[in-house]
C-alpha cells in the first residue's frame, strides 16, 4: 500500500545522517538545524541587500512585489527545507525541492538579462510566460519522479555559471571578479558535498561523519550571498544606464570574511 505522504520517512530521498540519533521528532537532525540555519540567512539577506536596491530599480507597486516576493519565496524554501529533513515525508520532499524552483523561477524572470534572451523572445513579458510554462511543465514531472529534481536544479546553476561568465568576460573590475571567484569556489565545494552524501555515504557512515548534506547547506547559502550582488550589479547595468554600480564589502574589505553590497555612483562608465 502506498505510504502516507504526510508520513515520517515517506519521502523517496533519504540522506546520509542518521535518523532519529538525538531526537525522537527530528529525523536528520544536523540537516534541520543547518537548514534552519540558512533559512535565517538567506531571508536576512534578502531584508538587507535584495529589497533596498530593487526598490531602487523598480518603481511602485512592481517594486513591492519583488521585495515582498523575494524575500517570501526565500524564507519558504527554508522553512520546507526544515520541515522536510525534520519529517523525511513525501510531502516536504516535494515542498522543498518545489519551492526552490519556484524561487528561481522568480529570479530569472525579473533579473534575467534582456541582453541574453532568446531571440524568439522579444519582451519581459514573453519572458515572464516561457519561464511560467517551464516551471509549471517541470513542476508537474516532479510528481513522477521527486528524486530527479534535485538534479534539475542543480542543472540550472550551471547556466547561472555560464551567464556570470559570459558577463565577466565584458568586465575588467578586479571586486566583481574575485565576488564571482568566491561564489564559484563555494559553489564547488557545496555541490562536491552534495554529491558526496549522495554517493558515498557508505564510506562516511563508515567513518561515522555522515553529515556533508549540512555542509551542502551551509556553503551553498554562503555562495548565494556573493551570488546575489552580482545578479544585481549586471541588472543595474542594463537597467539604470544613468549609474554605475559599484561592489562594497561589509564590514570591511580588510576582513577575511566579507558580506558584498552594491553602492551606486553618478555618470555610469562601461564595465
Amino acid at each position: 500500500t502506498m505510504p502516507n505522504i504526510f508520513s515520517y520517512q515517506s519521502a523517496e530521498v533519504d540522506w546520509c545522517e542518521g535518523n532519529f540519533e538525538r531526537s525522537t521528532v527530528i529525523a536528520e537532525y544536523y540537516n534541520t538545524v543547518t537548514a534552519f540555519r540558512r533559512c535565517d540567512g538567506t531571508t536576512l539577506f534578502s531584508l538587507l541587500l535584495l529589497t533596498p536596491l530593487n526598490f531602487l530599480v523598480l518603481e511602485g507597486a512592481a517594486a513591492w512585489q519583488v521585495k515582498h516576493g523575494t524575500m517570501l519565496s526565500l524564507l519558504l524554501a527554508g522553512i520546507f527545507s526544515v520541515y522536510f529533513h525534520m519529517t523525511l515525508s513525501y510531502v516536504g520532499q516535494l515542498l522543498d525541492e518545489l519551492s526552490i524552483l519556484w524561487t528561481l523561477a522568480a529570479a530569472y524572470s525579473f533579473w534575467y538579462p534582456r541582453v541574453h534572451f532568446p531571440r524568439c523572445i522579444k519582451s519581459r513579458k514573453h519572458f515572464f510566460w516561457l519561464t511560467g510554462v517551464t516551471t509549471v511543465i517541470s513542476t508537474l514531472m516532479s510528481f513522477i519522479k521527486p528524486a530527479f529534481n534535485a538534479y534539475v536544479l542543480n542543472c540550472i546553476a550551471f547556466h547561472l555559471l555560464y551567464l556570470i561568465w559570459r558577463e565577466l568576460k565584458k568586465c575588467n573590475d578586479k571586486r566583481v571578479h574575485w565576488t564571482a571567484a568566491a561564489m564559484v569556489v563555494c559553489w564547488v565545494l557545496a555541490i562536491s558535498s552534495w554529491i558526496s552524501d549522495r554517493w558515498l555515504c557508505g564510506l562516511w557512515q563508515a567513518i561515522n561523519f555522515p553529515y556533508f548534506h549540512s555542509f551542502w547547506h551551509i556553503l551553498i547559502a554562503i555562495s548565494l550571498l556573493y551570488c546575489c550582488p552580482l545578479v544585481i550589479y549586471f541588472d543595474v547595468k542594463y537597467e539604470m544606464p544613468s549609474f554605475k554600480p559599484k561592489l562594497g564589502y561589509w564590514p570591511s574589505d580588510s576582513w577575511p570574511v566579507v558580506v558584498p553590497y552594491i553602492a551606486l555612483e553618478e555618470s555610469h562608465k562601461q564595465c
